[in-house]
C-alpha cells in the first residue's frame, strides 16, 4: 500500500484554494496528467459527487471512477473511486490568516497486479514527486 500525504502553504485566501479544488472540472489545470476530469453534478463537490477521470502516470493510462463520501464544507472532502485503481484520499484547506493557507493532499493507493506491488517503492517516489509539482502548479494557479 502507498499512503503519502503533502502539504504546502499557498500565498492566497482559503476560500480562493477550496474554490478551486473542491471543483473536481479544474483538476486538470493544475494536477499533472489528469487528462479529463468529468464531475457530476458540476462545480463545488458534495457528498455523493461523482467523477470520471482519465489520467497519465508511469507510462500507463488510467480510466478511475470515483466518489465523494464526506464533505466538511469550505475546509475538507474525502473520496475512493469506484472503478478503476484501489484508492482513496482528501483534500483539506486550512486558513492561516487572510491572505495565506494550507493545502493538505492525501492519497492510499492499493496495487493490485502482481508488477505494480514489485514496484512499489518507485511508484511511491513517483507518486511523491508528481503530487509535489502539483502543488505548485496549484499555488502558481491561486496567484501565489
Amino acid at each position: 500500500m502507498i499512503e503519502l500525504q503533502e502539504s504546502r502553504e499557498i500565498a492566497c485566501p482559503a476560500a480562493r484554494v477550496w474554490a478551486v479544488v473542491a471543483d473536481y472540472g479544474q483538476d486538470p489545470r493544475w494536477r499533472e496528467g489528469v487528462e479529463t476530469m468529468v464531475p457530476s453534478p458540476e462545480g463545488i463537490v458534495g457528498v455523493g459527487t461523482t467523477t470520471a477521470e482519465v489520467m497519465r502516470f508511469a507510462g500507463r493510462t488510467y480510466r478511475n471512477g470515483g466518489e465523494v463520501v464526506r464533505v466538511e464544507p469550505g475546509r475538507s472532502f474525502g473520496w475512493r473511486t469506484t472503478s478503476g485503481i484501489d484508492a482513496e484520499g482528501g483534500r483539506l484547506v486550512e486558513p492561516l490568516g487572510a491572505d495565506r493557507c494550507r493545502f493538505t493532499f492525501q492519497v492510499r493507493v492499493t496495487p493490485r497486479a502482481t508488477s505494480e506491488r514489485l514496484l512499489e517503492p518507485v511508484l511511491r517516489w513517483l507518486l511523491r514527486r508528481s503530487i509535489r509539482a502539483d502543488l505548485r502548479r496549484l499555488a502558481a494557479l491561486c496567484g501565489s
